[in-house]
């Protein structure tokens, strides 16, 4: 196929020798699959922030750091120099996290070079070669929607021991190989440390799960596996090995009002402190 203007800077610098099909189109970006000497890899095209129907909310943006306070200002004040910095950091999330939890043994695509808003990563494919389907269109028993939960409530305490939460987790961001599910598109993946709303996110990706896997296996529904797994990230005692089981006791001790105000005005305090800090800069 003839090769699209945002995939020829690559193909001049001899990153990419062909383009050979489109692979598909989503909210944030555009993948095809490309021919790089010898080998197939996938080239995703991240879509202009005008285009992207998933708009980059600030609760995803929240910890992410940029490289000087010229930078973090920009970004605060919404000027076209921020805005484009607000695109890199988008983009740029994406590779460090994939890199990130490779590291860490969470089954991501291998990524190769994030160009000109352009990234060259592994094509992950099934057992005969061709490109891995999406969750969503794998013909699923119930013994193998156990066996796949079971899989990525793993991955995921990887990816929280490795510090970063996807933060958009459901059946149309993983694909299935011939071993399993790989988790793929994370440009919205957030550090588990330095995120506010880390919690609620990760709670959200594993109710997703089993949400999902709960129609195929509906003892999966109900199951509380993403308040376990914060619970025990939070006090320091989750390791790759942790075995969990779903059920978090309730906690029927009355709630301390004041207690509660004082964290939501310390939180208030440090927020204008960081504003008027970055406005000193």
């Amino acid at each position: 196929m003839k090769t699209p203007k945002r995939l020829q800077p690559l193909q001049e610098e001899g990153l990419i020798d062909e383009v050979m099909r489109q692979l598909m189109s989503g909210k944030e970006a555009t993948v095809y699959v490309v021919r790089c000497g010898e080998e197939i890899r996938c080239a995703k095209v991240y879509k202009e922030a005008s285009q992207r129907s998933f708009k980059n909310a600030a609760s995803y943006q929240e910890g992410r750091k940029v490289k000087n306070s010229r930078q973090a200002r920009a970004m605060e004040k919404g000027t076209r120099y921020g805005r484009k910095m607000q695109e890199e950091v988008w983009q740029n999330a994406e590779v460090d996290a994939l890199y990130r939890l490779a590291a860490a043994g969470v089954k991501v695509p291998r990524p190769y070079i994030c160009h000109e808003g352009v990234l060259l990563m592994d094509l992950v494919t099934d057992a005969d070669g061709n490109a891995a389907p999406r969750l969503n269109d794998v013909e699923l028993t119930p013994e193998l929607a156990r066996q796949y939960h079971a899989q990525l409530l793993h991955q995921v305490v990887l990816m929280l021991c490795a510090g970063v939460i996807h933060g958009d987790l459901s059946e149309f961001n993983i694909l299935v190989d011939e071993e399993g599910p790989v988790i793929i598109d994370l440009p919205q993946a957030i550090d588990a440390a330095s995120n506010t709303e880390a919690g609620v996110m990760l709670e959200r990706d594993v109710n997703n799960l089993a949400t999902y896997f709960g129609q195929f296996a509906p003892e999966l529904n109900g199951t509380k596996f993403g308040k376990e797994i914060w619970k025990l990230f939070t006090a320091g005692l989750l390791t790759p090995e942790t075995v969990l089981t779903g059920i978090v006791a309730q906690d029927t001790r009355p709630v301390d009002l004041g207690a509660v105000m004082e964290e939501i005005e310390s939180a208030i305090f440090e927020e204008k402190e960081r504003q008027r800090r970055l406005l000193e800069m």
